[in-house]
């Protein structure tokens, strides 16, 4: 899988910014999370990576502590009515979610190609 004519970037920040996990260079992205069949630039076929349910289970993770931790801290500061935790709460978990899921898989995908994983099998 790993080809050794590429300086492999580091995956973190090369995922985290779309673009291929082995020159670093193309887009990993045709759409807001689906992926290219492959590299523009050094044509790494993207049909074997698959983030599954990674990308949402961090965003779950990681929102839910900011949203519920900004509504604790709301409810003890300003004691504020009802319809104000549920328009913050609405509108940050709608935002972050948006903001966060396209680099997490991302980066995901480039841990996947860096670490070389590959579908579990049964040895024989």
């Amino acid at each position: 899988m790993l080809d050794h004519r590429y300086q492999t970037p580091d995956p973190i920040p090369t995922g985290l910014r779309g673009r291929c996990p082995r020159c670093g260079e193309g887009h990993l992205f045709k759409g807001f999370l689906s992926l290219r069949p492959s590299c523009e630039d050094c044509q790494l076929d993207y049909a074997s990576f698959d983030s599954a349910d990674g990308p949402a289970f961090f965003v779950m993770s990681i929102v839910g502590v900011v949203v519920v931790g900004l509504a604790l801290w709301m409810e003890i500061t300003y004691e504020p009515p009802i319809w104000v935790h549920a328009l913050v709460a609405a509108s940050l978990s709608i935002g972050l979610s948006l903001a966060l899921v396209r680099p997490l898989k991302g980066m995901l995908i480039a841990l996947q190609y860096a670490n070389k994983a590959e579908q579990g099998r049964f040895e024989r």
